[in-house]
């Protein structure tokens, strides 16, 4: 474990493991949900894991400022610098995805492949305004103290559904001040910056980069499920199927790990050097 000092923030970061390279990115998730995956992968590749600025254990100078894409993929480039570590292979999840994303578009030099796993690119979807305006009435609702209303319109945008009285188990009541905190963070200054990141596909898709754009097989018709194969047919790749859902590798990393590891062999056998 250990910590950099970048403008506006000092991250929290850790690397487990030898060998090539793998980062594992979320937004908001941070460095502790990746932890069970990064230990599976340790005995062949050197794993990188954070937590993104504002988030858990990385405190920024200003609380208001917003966490936005480039922001992270600039931080992402300056921890990579500072380990003189790479090119990385990075596996980003959800808003980590479109973090992933971005650093690729920045800096194609740093990477060598990047994992898209169910990126929220609204902004791909032709009811892109529709559900900003849905994205823009959740953050409204929870910022004006209704917390669990606000994770019923997020989860009912996504089309993820929950037994009855589950998201007020989840949601209500007493819970953990560290993710209160990072939660209304997520929402107040993360979110919206997050899904109406349009990337620069044409910059993407000559960059260099390999691109896997990666769908949990539980998460069909679901928003990223959508978004992500969206991503897919722009970038001329065949979505990657990974066990599980939009968090598959929280829920059972140890079905997630072996189809991330074919992914990365794969990318051995095409570009060599590299997974």
């Amino acid at each position: 474990m250990a910590t950099l000092d970048v403008p506006g923030a000092r991250l929290h970061y850790e690397v487990r493991g030898q060998g090539p390279l793998v980062a594992l990115v979320g937004a908001p998730m941070h460095a502790e949900s990746f932890a069970p995956l990064a230990e599976l992968l340790a005995d062949g590749y050197t794993v990188l894991t954070t937590d993104p600025r504002g988030i858990n254990r990385s405190p920024v100078d200003d609380p208001d400022q917003d966490s936005t894409p480039p922001v992270r993929a600039d931080d992402l480039s300056r921890i990579l610098a500072h380990l003189d570590a790479g090119p990385a292979v990075v596996l980003g999840s959800s808003g980590g995805a479109v973090t992933a994303l971005a650093f690729a578009q920045a800096h194609p030099e740093q990477v060598h492949t990047v994992i898209a796993h169910e990126p929220p690119l609204v902004e791909l979807l032709e009811d892109r305004d529709k559900l900003q305006a849905g994205t823009d009435d959740q953050i409204a609702t929870y910022l004006a103290g209704d917390v669990v209303g606000a994770w019923a319109k997020f989860m009912a945008q996504a089309n993820i559904h929950f037994p009855d009285g589950v998201l007020e188990m989840m949601f209500g009541g007493e819970r953990d001040p560290q993710q209160v905190v990072d939660e209304r963070r997520w929402f107040a200054h993360e979110m919206s910056a997050t899904i109406r990141w349009q990337p620069d596909l044409a910059a993407l898709r000559s960059s260099g980069v390999r691109f896997v754009v990666g769908i949990g097989s539980d998460s069909a018709e679901q928003l990223c499920d959508r978004a992500s194969r969206a991503l897919a047919a722009e970038l001329g790749v065949e979505p990657t199927m990974f066990p599980g859902g939009h968090i598959g590798f929280v829920d059972d990393p140890g079905a997630f790990a072996p189809v991330l590891r074919a992914v990365l062999r794969e990318g051995v056998a095409l570009d060599g050097g590299v997974g």
